[in-house]
């Protein structure tokens, strides 16, 4: 296997038609605008390697990311924009993309691995659409791929709520593909993604063009849309009080102001 290190947090490698990119952000695997910029890069880079056949986006430690790390360089002046411009680039490529999605994903995280075109889950794993739970908007273009994966009705449900789906659910409803052990998300991963480096990859490029359609052009609409939510909402007292409970560990007391 051909390792090649992009930066300390993204390391890409190439085994037999099948490259893994992996986040090294443990263990929670915050993203902020590098890391997924790094991520796009590394996705384009292997979408013109006639070498990789598929991909697996995958992260070192305990969960497959967390969401958005709000410290740092994502507290910086339009830190969400720069990320969702990054985010495009995901969609963008032809070459199919797994994620190994181990622990939690939670908001942005389930953003990240609806980026991928299929995901394999541990019976441990949850979802985590806590969005509305924080007094806050979905990002990442979940309005478009969360809907698109599990449909409207479903993708309400859980963006209302706020709540968390197992494994088990989230194949049940059709937001993942496979569930196995949690030891062996990455291996299954792996092996999922092979399945296609056996086929004519001009083929599979365009097959996947015509299955996503618009799906980019779509994602890239409604992008702004949901930034200028989580700006305009960012500025309530439900927001505040989401984020106050969230750190005292409590249930929030929203008033809808």
């Amino acid at each position: 296997m051909t390792t090649m290190e992009q930066s300390p947090e993204v390391v890409t490698g190439l085994d037999g038609g099948v490259a893994t990119v992996e986040i090294r952000r443990g263990p929670n695997n915050y993203f902020n605008p590098t890391v997924i910029r790094t991520i796009a890069d590394e996705f384009e880079r292997l979408d013109a390697d006639p070498a990789c056949r598929a991909i697996v986006l995958c992260s070192a430690g305990k969960h497959f990311c967390a969401g958005a790390d709000f410290t740092g360089e994502m507290a910086e002046p339009g830190a969400a924009g720069r990320v969702y411009e990054e985010a495009v680039r995901l969609f963008a490529i032809g070459t199919p993309v797994v994620a190994a999605v181990q622990g939690r994903a939670i908001g942005g995280g389930v953003g990240l691995a609806l980026a991928a075109d299929f995901r394999v889950a541990a019976q441990s794993s949850k979802f985590t659409l806590n969005f509305s739970r924080l007094g806050f908007h979905q990002g990442f273009g979940l309005s478009v791929t969360l809907p698109a994966l599990v449909g409207e009705s479903q993708a309400a449900r859980l963006l209302y709520s706020g709540g968390s789906v197992s494994g088990e659910e989230a194949a049940a409803i059709g937001l993942c593909e496979v569930v196995v052990d949690d030891a062996d998300v990455r291996s299954a991963a792996v092996e999922f993604a092979g399945r296609f480096v056996g086929s004519a990859p001009l083929a599979v490029r365009s097959i996947k063009e015509t299955l996503r359609g618009d799906l980019v052009r779509r994602i890239r609409e409604v992008l702004p849309r949901e930034l200028s939510e989580q700006t305009r909402l960012r500025e309530t007292a439900d927001f505040l009080e989401g984020v106050r409970a969230g750190r005292q560990r409590r249930a929030p007391e929203f008033t809808g102001r």
